[in-house]
């Protein structure tokens, strides 16, 4: 649109997991595609219209553009508090509950994992034929993953990854929204898989997204450090703390783009 002179109206709308939560590393530009384009942490707490002035701000695009606000809406609410019906934002989100896990569980697209799609409850559910529930509980039992319950269940998936067969895996259920960290805990999850079954989980190869050569968990992450992190068994928690860096500039910044309170 800046390229032809043509102005963008944007109607916001609410972020249906509100507006104060950050989380994650920052995508690198060597990894941007049509997953992510430009450098953002996987839970950024913009709406459609700040992140719209961000873009077009920070990477110069140059564009004419207006951002029409949302009314009555508030940086803390979840859209469960704005009264609105829930429109599926995707066939594999039906619910407020997907979303509310979707920016850790999105990751499992990358995996040989099911994100549970093919049942009633996609990225709520994971998991495959091959896991042990209970060894990975044990194993995550010196991980602190606040907000949240991983629930032992079985689950048979009619389409997608392990179609027809029987999965063992987890149902996510978010306890406390405010300290749930979703990256965090999808990676802690990732994490105790690679270490606990080596031979039997895999990273899932090209084509993604019309990327025919890179990595899908390269371009989920916007970084290949997250992955090369997990292959090497390094402590997620160093993992964490070693994005703040990069993290503490962009919330920073992040209020300047702020449209609500």
């Amino acid at each position: 649109a800046a390229k032809t002179g043509t102005k963008v109206v944007i109607l916001d709308r609410p972020n249906p997991i509100g507006g104060l939560q950050v989380e994650g590393n920052l995508l690198k530009p060597a990894w941007a595609s049509l997953v992510g384009p430009y450098p953002l942490p996987m839970r950024h707490g913009f709406t459609l219209g700040e992140l719209s002035r961000y873009y077009n701000i920070t990477q110069e695009l140059g564009c004419d553009l207006e951002v029409i606000p949302a009314q009555g809406w508030r940086r803390r609410d979840y859209f469960d508090a704005t009264g609105l019906p829930w429109v599926m934002p995707s066939p594999n989100l039906p619910t407020l509950e997907g979303a509310l896990v979707y920016p850790g569980q999105v990751l499992l697209e990358g995996t040989n994992l099911s994100e549970g799609r093919g049942t009633t409850r996609p990225f709520e559910l994971c998991g495959a034929p091959f896991l042990e529930p209970r060894r990975i509980v044990h194993e995550l039992k010196d991980t602190p993953l606040p907000g949240v319950v991983l629930r032992e269940v079985g689950f048979e998936p009619t389409f997608h990854k392990w179609a027809g067969e029987f999965c063992r895996g987890f149902q996510l259920h978010v306890t406390d929204r405010r300290t749930f960290k979703p990256y965090f805990t999808t990676l802690a999850f990732l994490s105790a898989v690679r270490r606990l079954y080596p031979t039997r989980f895999a990273w899932r190869q090209p084509p993604y997204e019309y990327e025919y050569e890179r990595l899908p968990i390269d371009l989920l992450t916007g970084d290949a450090a997250i992955r090369e992190a997990i292959d090497a068994g390094r402590p997620l928690i160093e993992l964490e703390a070693a994005w703040q860096d990069e993290l503490t500039p962009f919330l920073h910044s992040h209020k300047n783009f702020w449209l609500y309170e």
